[in-house]
């Protein structure tokens, strides 16, 4: 078994590392982050039960890939957070999304869509562009239940 144990002595900036060796590589890499947020929608000219207003915990997933920065970072998890918080889940936790999505049939396959240009815009702000060189969304991933969903892809986005 593993026991607990005390590191010997704490790596120190400058001295058992220098600031050339934080990025060890050039490679693109993805960073990925999952959120969850609970909402009301009802579908428009669908015969199913969705078409009556009802509600559900979804699960989003955001990959972005990027070159690393100086400190080995591609992008910082709690930039992605913030992105999240202040620009995407303001119209989307506890919300009727019918009422605060642009217009359009409240479908995962809509929704995923939107969501992918909503990061896209977020990572080209000028300052972030800056920060974090060659980052691109590169797919979003909208759970509505734990087996189904939904999902835009870069590839895909950029073509059509």
């Amino acid at each position: 078994m593993y026991g607990f144990r005390i590191v010997d002595k704490l790596q120190k900036m400058n001295e058992d590392i220098k600031k050339e060796q934080l990025k060890y590589h050039s490679k693109r890499v993805l960073v990925s982050k999952e959120f969850a947020f609970d909402a009301a929608h009802h579908l428009h000219d669908y015969d199913g039960k969705c078409k009556n207003l009802h509600g559900h915990t979804y699960k989003v997933i955001f990959g972005v890939s990027g070159y690393l920065d100086s400190r080995g970072l591609a992008i910082d998890f709690g930039d992605l957070k913030e992105i999240w918080k202040n620009e995407i889940e303001i119209f989307l936790d506890h919300r009727y999304l019918n009422e605060t999505l642009p217009p359009m049939n409240t479908t995962a396959e809509n929704m995923v869509v939107w969501m992918y240009e909503k990061m896209v815009e977020a990572l080209e702000q000028t300052e972030r562009k800056k920060q974090y060189v060659g980052a691109k969304v590169e797919f979003v991933r909208l759970y509505e239940t734990p087996t189904s969903y939904a999902e835009a892809r870069r590839e895909w986005m950029e073509i059509e």
